[in-house]
C-alpha cells in the first residue's frame, strides 16, 4: 500500500519534465520554420529586384511596357535600370497623356517593331544619357508629340518616323542628342504628311529626305548638307566645321546666321587704264564678295544698280572717244544671300547683270553693299600743229663766237689787209713812174 502511494506521487513530476521538453521543442522547431520563412521572402524579394529593369517612383517592374502602365499624375517619369530589348507602347494609365523615359545611361533596343512608339494624343519626352537602338527597325515611330532633350538614338533604316493624317498631326522637338542612321526623318507608311518637327539642337549623323515641308531646323550640326537648305529658317545657313588643327574639320555643317563680306567694299575704276562693262561675276571678283564659307546659299547682284553702272561706263567710255571731259560718278550696288534654287533667284551671274530687278526682302536674308566709282576725266589739251611743208623753215646763220680770242685773230687780219693795201698802192705809184721815164 505505502509503495503504491510512492509510485502515484513520483509520475506527475517526471510527466511534467517530459512536458516542458516537448514544448521547448515545439517552440525551436517553429522558430526555425519561421526563419526558414523569413529567409525565402527576402531570397524571393532579392531575386525580384535583381530582375527589374524599369523603375517608377520607388516601384520596380520586370518590363518597360508595365512600369510605363503604371505612371500616374504623381510619378510620370520611366526610369531604364539595365540594358533591355523590348519595343514599347506608351499606353500609360487612362487619363494620363505625358511620360518621360529616363534613358539613365542604359540601352533601350528594338525587339521586333521600332523601339519606341507615340499613339496619337500621348506625348513622350526622352532624357537622360543613353542609346535607342533600333537595328532593323526604327527608333522611334511617333502619331503623337515627341521631345528629345539628349540620348544616342541609332537605326540601320529609318530612325525616326512621323505622321500627320486626317484625324492626327504629330509633332517632334529636338534640343539635343546624337542621331545616326542613313535616313534621320520620313514618314510612316499612311501618313500624308510629316507634321510639325523642329529641329533645335543636336548631332545628325545621316541624310534628311527632301519634300518634307513642315520640317524646320533651327540650330544643330549636320553630316549630309544636300537636302537641307528649303529646311533652313530665313537668314540662316551651314558652315562647314574647320575647327580641327590640320583645317579640315570634322566633316558636318553647323548652322549659323548668314555673313556676307567683301574685301573691297569701295572701288574705284580709271578711265584711264580701260574700262569695260561688267557683270555679276565681275562685281563679285572685284569686290572679293563672298558667304562666310555658308552652303546651299547664292549671291545676288541687284540688276538695276549693275545696269545703272555699266550705263556709267558706256558714257564714261563715250566720251573718252569723243575727247571730252567727264566727271567722277559713283553707284552703290546690293548684294543679297538667296537660298539657292528658290524659285524667285534670277541668276544674275548667266545673264550678264541684265534681267528682272530682284531688291532685297526679309525672306532673302541678309544683304551687302558696295561701292563702284568711276575717276573723273579732264579734257584734253589741243596739241601743236607741225610746221607747213611748203614753207620750210630757213636755217639761221651761225653766230660767230664771242670770245676775245677771235677779236684778236679779227685784229690782225685787218692789220694785214691794211698792209697789203699800202702795197699794192705803192707798186702802183713806181710802175707808173717808170713808164713817164721811157
Amino acid at each position: 500500500m505505502r509503495s503504491h502511494e510512492k509510485r502515484v506521487n513520483v509520475c506527475p513530476r517526471t510527466q511534467g519534465k517530459y512536458l516542458v521538453s516537448v514544448v521547448l521543442t515545439a517552440v525551436f522547431a517553429i522558430a526555425s520554420l519561421f526563419g526558414t520563412l523569413l529567409f525565402s521572402a527576402d531570397a524571393v524579394a532579392d531575386a525580384a529586384e535583381s530582375q527589374a529593369v524599369a523603375q517608377v517612383g520607388n516601384a520596380t517592374y520586370a518590363s518597360v511596357q508595365e512600369a510605363i502602365g503604371h505612371t500616374s499624375m504623381k510619378n510620370a517619369t520611366v526610369t531604364l535600370l539595365t540594358d533591355v530589348a523590348e519595343s514599347v507602347t506608351i499606353t500609360p494609365l487612362k487619363g494620363m497623356r505625358n511620360v518621360t523615359f529616363d534613358l539613365n545611361g542604359h540601352v533601350l533596343q528594338a525587339d521586333g517593331s521600332a523601339v519606341i512608339t507615340v499613339p496619337a494624343n500621348m506625348q513622350l519626352t526622352i532624357t537622360g544619357p543613353g542609346t535607342v537602338a533600333g537595328g532593323t527597325q526604327p527608333a522611334v515611330d511617333c502619331r503623337g508629340a515627341l521631345h528629345v532633350k539628349s540620348g544616342t538614338f541609332t537605326s540601320d533604316a529609318t530612325l525616326m518616323r512621323f505622321a500627320e493624317t486626317d484625324g492626327t498631326s504629330a509633332q517632334g522637338s529636338f534640343s539635343d542628342g546624337t542621331f545616326i542612321a542613313p535616313t534621320l526623318f520620313n514618314l510612316l507608311d499612311d501618313a500624308k504628311n510629316l507634321g510639325y518637327v523642329t529641329v533645335r539642337g543636336g548631332e545628325y549623323r545621316g541624310m534628311i529626305p527632301a519634300g518634307l515641308n513642315t520640317l524646320a531646323l533651327l540650330s544643330g550640326s549636320f553630316s549630309d548638307s544636300s537636302n537641307l537648305a528649303p529646311y533652313l529658317a530665313d537668314s540662316l545657313g551651314l558652315i562647314p566645321d574647320g575647327t580641327s588643327g590640320d583645317g579640315t574639320g570634322d566633316g558636318m555643317f553647323h548652322i549659323g546666321d548668314l555673313a556676307i563680306s567683301s574685301k573691297q567694299a569701295s572701288v574705284e575704276l580709271d578711265p584711264v587704264d580701260g574700262l569695260q562693262r561688267l557683270s555679276a561675276d565681275d562685281l563679285l571678283k572685284l569686290t572679293e564678295t563672298q558667304l562666310n564659307g555658308i552652303a546651299d546659299y547664292l549671291l545676288v547682284v541687284d540688276s538695276d544698280q549693275l545696269q545703272a553702272l555699266n550705263d556709267q561706263i558706256d558714257r564714261t567710255m563715250q566720251s573718252m572717244e569723243k575727247r571730252k571731259a567727264f566727271e567722277t560718278v559713283s553707284q552703290n550696288i546690293t548684294i543679297t544671300a538667296v537660298r539657292n534654287g528658290a524659285d524667285d533667284v534670277i541668276d544674275a551671274n548667266a545673264s550678264g547683270g541684265a534681267g528682272p530687278q530682284l531688291r532685297t526682302s526679309d525672306h532673302d536674308g541678309i544683304s551687302a553693299q558696295v561701292t563702284v566709282t568711276i575717276k573723273a576725266v579732264a579734257e584734253p589739251e589741243e596739241p601743236e600743229g607741225p610746221g607747213k611743208p611748203s614753207d620750210p623753215e630757213k636755217p639761221e646763220k651761225p653766230e660767230m663766237p664771242r670770245s676775245g680770242s677771235a677779236v684778236q685773230a679779227l685784229a690782225i687780219i685787218s692789220l694785214l689787209l691794211v698792209i697789203a693795201s699800202a702795197i699794192c698802192a705803192y707798186a702802183t705809184v713806181h710802175l707808173r713812174s717808170s713808164r713817164m721815164h721811157n
